[in-house]
């Protein structure tokens, strides 16, 4: 072997080692949000992706709940919804340890705010009030903190209904929100001014599920075509043909997220597509179990694959790895979070045996460095 071909082996190893070192070198942390005074507040993990394990970085201490989180998409500021404060707060994360610093507080302009969410220009936060039925939308600094109130709605039930709002999911190109009122069993659609922040109804300002159906959360396809709504009281999912220039959604289908034969007393909760968009997943609490489905790529409808159980009680909220690898389950009344590896190609889940023990988990943020 000549040394031209020494030369060009050693530079190919060298080359190799660096990229397997700067792959190890990726920092995963997550963010859990909280009920107090079970829980603490905030609480931040590192995860090790090759030995599937965590270890506790810090707690951003509360005497309230910070309960639902959201990050701004600088990834520099965190958003949490405190249910027990009537308040959504901003929190300034360190680039280089991921700790926690408060930034700023806002009301929440209602009672039980129960889910933050954040414009993908950065322009607004929105915030849902589950128990006076309500919505706010405050305006965001260049910093992430918050700014000005931009608008409050409150939501009308009729009859016995009360409302109750559950989540605000943007569109993509931050033109329309989709505001789930499980109270009055409605979607609606709010086309948002890019300045002032002002909601106005869309050319069909509402979409309306069965009686009873309970509309929770919500999620858009990638494409911006389809979206899919998990309905806690009802336990199904509704598929949506969505007009991207208008915002209005069409059902197209409504399936079930418990299985056949299924009588004893569950509610759904949360709903994530994978990475790929090839598969749908909700959650169910009483059944304790992820429901997943197959997602045609031509339709947008579904076509049921199974049911994972959880491992633990009372699923709310849970995590689809941003590299599709796995899903991890917020178990709020069993104290735990369970991790379950996926099957990018069948969409399966299977639990690895590991589990985080942290109190009355309800939200869980994932970040890789």
């Amino acid at each position: 072997m000549n040394s031209m071909a020494r030369f060009f082996i050693a530079c190919c190893l060298l080359f190799s080692g660096s990229a397997i070192a700067q792959k190890k070198m990726k920092k995963e942390l997550l963010y859990i949000g909280t009920y107090t005074p079970n829980g603490e507040g905030i609480y931040l993990y590192s995860f090790d992706r090759e030995k599937i394990s965590f270890e506790q970085i810090d707690i951003s201490a509360s005497k309230k709940s910070p309960t639902f989180l959201a990050f701004h998409p600088s990834g520099q500021v965190l958003y949490a919804a405190d249910e027990g404060a009537g308040m959504i707060e901003a929190y300034k994360i360190d680039a280089a340890t991921g700790k926690l610093s408060p930034v700023g507080e806002k009301p929440a302009h209602g009672n039980g705010p129960c889910h933050i969410s954040v414009d993908p220009k950065a322009r607004f936060v929105y915030v849902s009030n589950y128990g006076s039925g309500d919505l706010a939308v405050y305006h965001l600094n260049k910093d992430g903190s918050f700014g000005e109130l931009a608008d409050t709605i409150q939501n009308v039930g009729t009859g016995n209904q009360k409302p109750h709002m559950h989540s605000i999911i943007p569109s993509a190109d931050g033109k329309f929100i989709y505001a789930s009122d499980l109270g009055v069993d409605k979607i609606f659609i709010y086309a948002v001014d890019k300045v002032s922040g002002k909601l106005s109804p869309a050319k069909t300002p509402f979409v309306e599920l069965a009686k009873g159906a309970g509309p929770r959360h919500f999620e858009i396809h990638p494409n911006g075509k389809y979206a899919y709504s998990a309905a806690e009281l009802n336990n199904t999912v509704t598929v949506y043909e969505r007009d991207p220039k208008s915002g209005v959604l069409t059902a197209v289908q409504i399936i079930p997220m418990l299985p056949e034969g299924f009588t004893a007393k569950s509610s759904a909760a949360d709903i994530h597509l994978s990475p790929d968009a090839r598969f749908l997943y909700a959650s169910n609490r009483g059944h304790e179990s992820i429901v997943i489905y197959q997602v045609d790529s031509q339709t947008g409808r579904l076509s049921p694959v199974g049911h994972e159980n959880t491992g633990g009680k009372h699923p709310r909220n849970f995590l689809m790895d941003k590299q599709g690898e796995f899903l991890m389950v917020a178990n709020k009344d069993s104290d735990n979070i369970v991790v379950f590896s996926r099957d990018k190609v069948s969409g399966k889940l299977t639990n690895t045996g590991k589990e985080l023990q942290v109190p009355n988990p309800v939200c869980i943020l994932q970040v890789i460095k």
